[in-house]
């Protein structure tokens, strides 16, 4: 074991857990006292989308404290639990560390895991076999239970084309699952040209045909994650990049516009266009 793995005592943490427990104590916080698991669910998802925000923007100190705040909503669903007798925060983390060496017999047991694709690929197994021993004691559970629905729409498709893979369900090669791309897109354009659409080429959403459109457009995104999974990208955070390479673009081109004194409103298509590209070589320039 390396000396930056060496256990260590947290006393802020003790400190940090029993700060939450004072504060949902009969003489703490109302605010406190009456949350429920639910009333501070949302809670959860911001946090974790401020801290995740922080790590792409690079920005430690900020990450420093959106971790606290991931932590609190962590410490404070536990002491909610701990209230109503249904677990603690030492459960939690037994639980968790319990997992994680399980999953992890490459480093605490015999298995081999020579690069971080093996690791990934073993760890899809275990969680195989951990799913077949919790159907033998408590009833069948599908495969895709343990997806959340409320993940955003490219993880979620990530993470159930994942979980298909590993039980075989997967194509060879990248190529096929590039064909899988084109046969959707094909399906596609094919349901988008037979429904009616204004005189901008919008699909009419009261049309018959509009759900079938979007239906393939679906297909055709969920296709293209495979794609994504197969190459061992995540499609969310090559989506998030996207949407950061646009936002600053975009900035670049208002920036440039404003300069010129002329909105880009009211700029013409080739206007805009001439901004666009000369944003893109400020952008590869500073590469």
């Amino acid at each position: 074991m390396s000396a930056s793995a060496t256990p260590v005592e947290h006393p802020a943490f003790d400190r940090f857990v029993a700060t939450i427990a004072a504060l949902r104590a009969p003489d703490g916080c109302p605010w406190d006292q009456e949350q429920t698991h639910l009333s501070i669910a949302p809670n959860m998802i911001e946090e974790a989308y401020e801290a995740v925000d922080a790590i792409e923007s690079d920005d430690v100190a900020h990450l420093r404290e959106e971790l606290g705040d991931v932590l609190l909503q962590v410490v404070l669903q536990s002491q909610i639990a701990a209230d109503a007798g249904e677990f603690t925060i030492d459960d939690v983390c037994a639980e968790v560390d319990a997992k994680i060496v399980r999953r992890h017999p490459h480093v605490f047991g015999e298995a081999q895991g020579g690069s971080a694709n093996e690791v990934i690929a073993l760890w899809d197994q275990i969680k195989l076999t951990e799913k077949e021993v919790a159907g033998n004691s408590a009833g069948p559970e599908r495969l895709l239970d343990g997806v959340p629905t409320g993940l955003p729409a490219l993880t979620q498709a990530q993470k159930i084309s994942r979980k298909a893979a590993a039980v075989g369900f997967e194509w060879e090669t990248v190529d096929g699952a590039w064909g899988k791309v084109a046969e959707e897109v094909a399906e596609l354009k094919e349901a988008y040209a037979a429904a009616p659409q204004d005189e901008r080429g919008r699909v009419l959403h009261d049309a018959p045909e509009a759900a079938h459109v979007e239906e393939e457009l679906g297909d055709a995104l969920f296709s293209l994650v495979n794609v994504a999974r197969k190459m061992g990208l995540n499609a969310e955070n090559a989506l998030r990049g996207a949407c950061r390479k646009f936002r600053a673009r975009w900035a670049a081109m208002e920036d440039a516009a404003l300069e010129a004194g002329e909105p880009l409103e009211k700029m013409d298509a080739q206007q805009r266009e001439a901004l666009w590209q000369a944003a893109k070589r400020t952008e590869s320039a500073a590469r």
